[in-house]
Order: structure tokens, then sequence, then C-alpha cells
């Protein structure tokens, strides 16, 4: 009953914006001026610093997801939609973030002259993990979608995007070396994470998550003291926790077995300086 609710509210509101005189704008290829931007929007804030490294000053972009707030739970508001009927882009993560499961079909059904670029096309899931951005090799990927979906907007720029995303590759490149030679000698591969954000990253880099959220929820009295247990018997060092979460857990685990916060965001939008100050702060603590 919620989820249909959902969608009555959702097509109320896009009605009034019509009946406002709000037009949705057209995806036609080719029909962009040299003055014009186009207008993309994006569920998170890691995408917009993807899409505005590719399009630079030809594009403007809107985030769905404000900084700090959960995308596992966020509502679209009608400021956003009437943002979204304006664009002609939405890039999606398209990995299973729980807000585009609510949502894109909707955003798909109502704005169909839009158009919508998954930008996890190439990229393989694991374990039905939707972060798939917070590894620099996916995020090249992700990269490569979003260039490719510009150029269908404005194919007079297509060299123009060729060229920003070759050079912004370039430095994920560089990231990913940076990366590889800092944790080159580090013996202790574990680290704790609240919410298992950091999967990918974990998998590129041959570290071990261990989560401390359980399926979405605060962990049981068991499941905390078994997180405690292997904490100690691993010597973890390192607990991570992000500001769209419940950091109490983490609080008592640390506490219990003397391990230190680190706080990282996984949504940070400053993507290549966030990993690598959280590399940094790995190797600090090892």
């Amino acid at each position: 009953m919620i989820k249909y609710k959902k969608y009555l509210i959702l097509i109320i509101i896009i009605c009034v914006f019509l009946f406002a005189g709000v037009t949705l704008k057209k995806a036609n290829p080719g029909l962009i001026s040299k003055e014009e931007k186009i207008g993309v929007v994006v569920s998170i804030l890691p995408l917009a610093e993807f899409v505005e490294q590719v399009g630079k000053d030809k594009v403007e972009v809107t985030v769905i997801v404000p900084p700090g707030a959960d995308p596992h739970l966020f509502e679209l508001t009608p400021v956003q939609l009437k943002k979204i009927s304006q664009a002609q882009l939405y890039v999606e993560v398209g990995s299973g973030l729980n807000f585009e499961l609510t949502w894109m079909d909707k955003i798909k059904l109502i704005y169909k002259d839009m158009l919508i670029c998954n930008s996890s096309i190439g990229i393989t899931l694991v374990d039905k993990d939707p972060h798939i951005w917070l590894s620099p090799r996916n995020a090249k990927t992700m990269v490569e979608n979003i260039s490719e979906a510009l150029i269908k907007i404005d194919p007079s720029s297509q060299k123009y995007f060729k060229k920003n995303s070759i050079e912004y590759i370039n430095k994920l490149d560089l990231l990913d070396q940076e990366i590889k030679a800092r944790l080159e000698g580090v013996k202790n591969h574990r680290f704790i994470s609240y919410h298992p954000s950091w999967g990918y990253l974990a998998k590129e880099y041959d570290l071990i998550q261990i989560a401390i959220e359980d399926e979405g929820k605060e962990p049981s009295a068991a499941s905390l003291t078994h997180i405690i247990d292997q904490a100690r018997a691993f010597n973890i060092s390192i607990i991570l926790v992000s500001p769209q979460y419940n950091i109490k857990s983490a609080e008592v685990v640390a506490k219990e077995v003397g391990a230190r916060i680190i706080k990282a965001d996984p949504l940070s939008m400053d993507y290549i300086n966030n990993l690598r100050k959280l590399v940094e702060e790995i190797i600090t603590v090892r």
C-alpha cells in the first residue's frame, strides 16, 4: 500500500508541474547550441564529479541525494522533480541502490523523452553490493559510460567529451597505482566498517571488509560480540564510519578493542582525494 501511495503522489506532483506550464526538455542530438548547457541529473555526488569532469563547462549538474543523506532511504522532493523535468540526461548508478530501485522506473515512465545513462554497464556486480563507484577501476567504466551519453546529447562536442574523459581516466589510473604502492607491505588487510560500503575497494586491493551493520539493521548483541571477537583475533585497528549512519555500534566495538574510528564518506564528491585520504588513514594506523 505504501508503495502505491508513493507512486500516486509522484504522479500528482508531475501533473501539477505539467499543468503549471513546466515543459520537459528533450534529448535531441545535435540541437545543443554552443551557449546552452546540458542539464544533467545524477543520483549521488560521486556521479556529479564524474559528469563534471567529462562535461566541464558544457554541463549543469543537479544531485538528487544531498550530502549527509542516506541514498537507501532518500525520497524525492517536488523541487527535485521539477529539476528532473528540465534535464536532458539522468545518470543513474544502476547497481541496485535502494533510492534508484524505488524511483527510477517511475522517472523513466514519466520522463520518456529524457536520456537515461546506466553508468554500471560493463561492471560486474558482487554480492548485490550497489557501491560500485568505490573502485577506481569501476569508476573508469562509469566515466566512459557518461562520456558516451553526453555525446548522444551533443555529438558536435564528441572530441571535447572524449578528451576530458581520457584525462580524468588517466588520473584514476594514477590513483590506482598510488593505492597499490601505498598498500604494498601492509600486513593486516582486515578492517571494520559500520556500513558495508567498501567491498569493491577491498576486492580490488586485496583487503577484507567486516561490516557491523547486519542487512541494513543495527547488529544484534550476538553479532556485535562476534565482531568484537574477530577484531581481537585479527588485531584489527581501524573502524570506518560514514556521516550517513549512526556510529554508536562502531564506538562500542572501538572501545572494546582499542581501535581507531576513521570517518570515511563513500558519497564524497571529491572522489580522488577522498580515496587517497582514506588509504593514508589506513596506512597510518597499521
